[in-house]
C-alpha cells in the first residue's frame, strides 16, 4: 500500500469553536480575489481552408502558428495518465496515475486501451505500444473546439467518423465546461459515474447547484488557470501527494466569515465542508459496483435500469443528493498498487485520505466514498484487472477465467486460475458544486443531535460543542472516517 508518511503531531491546535450558538445563514466577506477576465479569443475561421483528413492533420495545421503547444502537453498528466515518480514500498520511485493503478468502476485500462482512452488527449493510444513522443498524436480539439457537442472521440481517442474537423478547427477557443466536462463528466462510462460533484447539470447548472459556475459564469480554466497547458489540480484517484494541489485559498481569503465563530473553524474543517452540503445535486451518481453480479441477461431485463444492473457489469447502487462521508485529509493519500496481497474479508481501500485529529494540515473533508466488489485471484491474494472490452473481454464472452488471463498478459501478473470478487472501496474528495452561502451547512447540521459528524469516528471524545476540539484529544487512528 502506498503512502505519502504523516507530518509530525501538533498539540497546540485550537478548539473547534466552544461555547457556539446556533447561527443563521453568516455570508463571507465580500474581499475575494476574483479570477481576471479572459481575453477574447482569436477568430480561427479564416485559418482553416481545405478539409483536415484526420485528428493529426488538424494538429499539425495548429502547430504551425503554436509550435511549443504539443511539447508542452506532452509534459502533462492530461497526456502521460501519470504524475512526476513518487517513492514507492522497497525504495523505488514510479510514477503512477491512470495509466497503471486499480479503481472500482471499470477497474483498469491496461488491455482495455482503445475503450478507456477515448477520453484520452491524444489520437490513436489502442495497446501499449503508443507513441507518447509523437506531436502529432496530441489532440488540441478536445480541449479548444467549441461546435456545442459536434465533436465527439471514439475508440483510442480517435474523432468519430461523421465528425467535422474543419468545422471543429475553425472553431477553436479557450477551453469550456463542454471541453471539459466531455471526459471529466463521464469517467467510468457515463454521465456521474464516477464523481459525485461532476456531472452535466454543471454545463448550465443553477446557483444552488454551483455557485461559482452558476452563479458566477465560472467556466473550470478560471479556477483550474495554469500556463503552458499545465493545470493545477489534483485528483486523489490517481495520484498520492499534495504537488499541485488547487485551493480555495486561491481566491478566498483565510478568515473570511464576518463571524469570527465560524472563522474559529478553519483550522478543523476544509472550505467544502460546509459549503457542498450535498453531492449529486440533481443527477445521481455511483455509490456500489458489484461485478460479481455480472453475466445475468434476464436479470437486466427484468429491471430495466441500467442504473440498477447491467449484465455486462453487474450491479449498482444509484443516488442522487447525497450526504458526503466525513474524513480527516492533509492533501496526501493512500494507494493500492498492483500486485500488491489484500485481506479478502474486509474492503481494499484502493485511494484514500491520510491524516488525522493530530495532524496540522489536516483538515475534515467531504468525500464521495465508492465500494465495489472485484475479481482477485484466491491464490496470490491479488487483485486483478480483467480484459472487459474487444475480442476474448469478458463483455464479449462473460467468461471471467478468460478475461482474467488475457487480462494478466498484459499487466504481468501471475494467475493461479482461481478467482473470486473481494470488496473494495475508494474516496473522492469532494470541490465542485459549491452551493451559495445561505444554504451552506448551519450550526445545528452537525452538532446536537441529530448531526451529520460521527465525532467519535473522527477522534474527538464526543460533539466538540460541548467536549472541546482538535486541542488534548485523542489519537483514534490515521485514516478515522465519519461514515
Amino acid at each position: 500500500m502506498l503512502s505519502v508518511p504523516h507530518l509530525p503531531w501538533s498539540r497546540g491546535l485550537r478548539a473547534l469553536g466552544l461555547g457556539l450558538l446556533l447561527l443563521s445563514a453568516v455570508p463571507v466577506s465580500a474581499a475575494v480575489r476574483r479570477p481576471a477576465p479572459s481575453r477574447p479569443h482569436t477568430d480561427h475561421e479564416s485559418f482553416f481552408q481545405t478539409p483536415l483528413g484526420d485528428g493529426p492533420a488538424v494538429t499539425r495545421a495548429c502547430l504551425r502558428c503554436h509550435p511549443d503547444a504539443a511539447r508542452e502537453v506532452m509534459g502533462t498528466a492530461h497526456w502521460n495518465w501519470v504524475g512526476d515518480p513518487v517513492p514507492l514500498p522497497g525504495g523505488r520511485r514510479e510514477a503512477i496515475g491512470k495509466k497503471n493503478l486499480l479503481n472500482n468502476f471499470c477497474i483498469g485500462i491496461q488491455g482495455n486501451w482503445p475503450r478507456c482512452t477515448s477520453c484520452h488527449a491524444g489520437y490513436g493510444w489502442e495497446d501499449e505500444h503508443f507513441d507518447f513522443s509523437r506531436a502529432e498524436n496530441v489532440d488540441c480539439l478536445v480541449c479548444h473546439e467549441h461546435t456545442g457537442g459536434g465533436y465527439r472521440k471514439g475508440l483510442a481517442g480517435q474523432p468519430e467518423a461523421d465528425v467535422d474537423l474543419l468545422a471543429a478547427a475553425r472553431s477553436v477557443g479557450r477551453p469550456t465546461r463542454q471541453n471539459c466536462g466531455s471526459c471529466h463528466f463521464n469517467g467510468g462510462g457515463g454521465d456521474a459515474v464516477k464523481h459525485g460533484d461532476l456531472d452535466q447539470s454543471l454545463l448550465h447548472p443553477e446557483t444552488r447547484v454551483d455557485v461559482h459556475m452558476g452563479g458566477h459564469g465560472f467556466q473550470c480554466v478560471d479556477c483550474h488557470a495554469g500556463s503552458h497547458h499545465e493545470l493545477p489540480g489534483r485528483v486523489m484517484s490517481v495520484s498520492v501527494d499534495d504537488h499541485n494541489h488547487l485551493s480555495c485559498l486561491k481566491c478566498h481569503s483565510t478568515g473570511a466569515h464576518k463571524d469570527q465563530r465560524l472563522n474559529a473553524h478553519e483550522n478543523a474543517l476544509a472550505c467544502q465542508t460546509c459549503h457542498i452540503p450535498s453531492m449529486a445535486v440533481d443527477e445521481g451518481t455511483k455509490l456500489d459496483w458489484d461485478w460479481s453480479t455480472a453475466g445475468d441477461a434476464r436479470r437486466e431485463a427484468a429491471l430495466g435500469d441500467p442504473h440498477r444492473y447491467k449484465a455486462i457489469k453487474g450491479s449498482f447502487i444509484w443516488e442522487e443528493d447525497v450526504t458526503p462521508v466525513y474524513a480527516w485529509y492533509n492533501g496526501s493519500s493512500t494507494h493500492y498498487l498492483l500486485g500488491e496481497r489484500i485481506d479478502p474479508s474486509r474492503p481494499t481501500r484502493l485511494a484514500g485520505p491520510l491524516g488525522d485529529i493530530r495532524d496540522p494540515k489536516a483538515r475534515i473533508w467531504p468525500f464521495k466514498l465508492h465500494t465495489g466488489k472485484q475479481i482477485y485471484d484466491t491464490k496470490h491474494k491479488t487483485l486483478l484487472v480483467p480484459k472487459t472490452y474487444g475480442e476474448g473481454g469478458y463483455w464479449t464472452d462473460f467468461d471471467w477465467d478468460k478475461a482474467a488471463r488475457l487480462g494478466c498478459e498484459k499487466t504481468g501478473l501471475p494467475y493461479s486460475g482461481s478467482y473470486d470478487f473481494a470488496p473494495t472501496e475508494m474516496f473522492w474528495p469532494l470541490s465542485h458544486m459549491v452551493t451559495e452561502s445561505s444554504k451552506a451547512l448551519q450550526c445545528q447540521d452537525c452538532h446536537g443531535k441529530p448531526g451529520r459528524m460521527n465525532w467519535k469516528a473522527l477522534g474527538y471524545r464526543g460533539d466538540p460543542l460541548t467536549h472541546g476540539g482538535r486541542q488534548g484529544q485523542p489519537a483514534r487512528g490515521r485514516r478515522r472516517v465519519a461514515r
